[in-house]
């Protein structure tokens, strides 16, 4: 049972109104960043869940959870109504074909409008039950448990239609949800059994990791003896973290599994890996430290999907676990910068970092990560030149010349004019000629005044007084009746 729907509409909170399962204590934010499994037993039968974040940086974990889920329940808010992650959801839900259950959350508040929302779910593609389509649909509300032992009773009914079954005899298989490194355990992976049985003793294997299993945890953390289908266990023990989403089965002993390893390790190396920079083209170079592997996948979905046309961003490695002294001098000889997603950095490794100015970020929040990343890609960028023209003066009188200054008098005959802004000097045609005025110089503007008093600030219909220095070409001589085009030039932050 994969839950599924748009950031705050309430997937997590009704879990914990099913059972108070405690979820989001360990959330930074009280925002669902990982993908969690939860089990509870109704009538006699074992009900798994699995709560899938809303961000829409979590695009592979929905879509992870919906593959392995026999049914999706669509969480929708009953105010808000469809939303940009609820039709990605959706697409989700259609592209592998499980049986749906929409839950209308949060009917409890004065605005909530369920029938609103039913009929943009119909603009999907979904048509509930009390508009004439097939698909259940119960309003519910997390706050206060309203509707949620009917979608306990509609889950099972659900299932009892689909006919779902699985062979508890049979030796287990699954996929692996979630994978980490333990400080005191080692590499650790949460699997979900889709089929047969686990039992301590048995070996596991993946694309890449393997274990002889020596404890069962359930998602509580209880050790447990064997796990059926449909339970979600976390294995300790692996010779190295499996990746997320690699499905597991169990092998007769460590060597069949380790066979397999190579064999599926043989057929990555054999995909062509294209990488093209420009040649002028900047990068920066990270390294990434998080706390699961599933972190990490999306932390590299974000960088891939963040504009590098002007900044290239080379990941150098990308591992679960403490920052520690090896990432400190991979980043010391490569000019990286590290980048950690709810991990720690030990002392050894803090000190190094201090006396080596290495460079290290970490966050909690994947939208402050988002956030800081963006920055440090625009620090790199170059910042660009921005003119703007601020107005003109028409040279009424010159008084005073002397090296490469000069001393003149004007009115401003548009906008206005303001002290330290540059000039551009243009001569009309001599009289009886025809043709443009001729840019002869510039220069900038030394001091200003009015009324023989210094001004910083000249307007339209003015006149005033003007220390004129020349930039280019030195010595620029102004006339009465040239024209002096005021202008600043600053320097723009750079963008992506």
């Amino acid at each position: 049972m994969v839950v599924l729907g748009h950031i705050d509409h309430g997937k997590t909170s009704l879990l914990t109104a099913i059972k108070d399962f405690k979820i989001l204590e360990k959330e930074t934010g009280g925002i669902t960043q990982h993908i969690g499994a939860y089990q509870i037993e109704h009538q006699g039968k074992k009900i798994t869940f699995l709560d899938t974040p809303g961000h829409e940086a979590f695009s592979q974990m929905r879509s992870r959870g919906a593959k392995v889920a026999d049914i999706a329940i669509l969480v929708i808010d009953a105010v808000e109504g469809v939303k940009s992650q609820t039709k990605e959801a959706i697409s989700h839900i259609k592209k592998v074909g499980i049986p749906l259950i929409v839950a209308l959350n949060k009917i409890d508040k004065p605005e909530a409008n369920p029938e609103k929302a039913k009929r943009e779910l119909s603009q999907q593609g979904f048509l509930v039950e009390s508009l004439g389509g097939k698909v259940p649909s119960l309003e519910i509300s997390a706050k206060t448990k309203k509707g949620i032992p009917e979608l306990l009773e509609l889950i099972l009914l659900v299932a009892a239609m689909e006919e779902l079954k699985a062979d508890a005899q049979k030796p287990g298989e699954g996929l692996v949800i979630e994978s980490y490194l333990d400080s005191l355990r080692g590499p650790t992976a949460t699997l979900l059994l889709t089929d047969g049985h686990l039992k301590i003793g048995d070996t596991v294997g993946t694309n890449s990791a393997s274990v002889r299993i020596k404890n069962i945890e359930n998602f509580q953390k209880t050790s447990v003896p064997k796990a059926l289908p449909s339970d979600p266990v976390i294995i300790f023990g692996f010779n190295q973290a499996p990746g997320v989403g690699e499905k597991f089965k169990v092998f007769p002993d460590l060597a069949s599994a380790e066979n397999y390893i190579k064999t599926s390790r043989g057929e990555e190396e054999k995909a062509p890996q294209v990488l093209e920079v420009a040649d002028q083209q900047k990068v920066l170079n990270l390294i990434l430290k998080t706390d699961v592997l599933g972190s990490a996948e999306v932390m590299a979905g974000i960088l891939n999907s963040l504009p590098q046309e002007k900044i290239f961003l080379k990941i150098l490695k990308s591992e679960t676990g403490s920052i520690n002294e090896s990432d400190i001098k991979l980043a010391l000889s490569s000019r990286a910068t590290i980048l950690g997603f709810r991990v720690k950095m030990n002392s050894i490794a803090k000190k190094m970092a201090e006396r080596e100015k290495v460079r290290i970020i970490i966050f909690e929040v994947i939208y402050d990560l988002v956030e800081g990343v963006r920055k440090l890609m625009e620090k790199i960028v170059e910042p660009k030149e921005v003119r703007m023209d601020l107005g003109k003066v028409r040279v009424l009188v010159k008084f005073l010349t002397e090296k490469n200054r000069q001393i003149i008098g004007g009115r401003v005959t548009e906008g206005e004019i303001k002290k330290g802004a540059l000039i551009e000097v243009f001569r009309p045609p001599a009289r009886g000629a025809g043709g443009a005025e001729e840019k002869i110089g510039r220069g900038k503007v030394i001091n200003l005044q009015k009324n023989k008093k210094d001004a910083v600030l000249i307007s339209k219909g003015e006149e005033c007084g003007i220390l004129f220095e020349s930039i280019y070409p030195p010595g620029i001589i102004i006339e009465e009746g040239d024209i002096l085009l005021f202008y600043t030039e600053q320097k723009k932050k750079g963008q992506l």
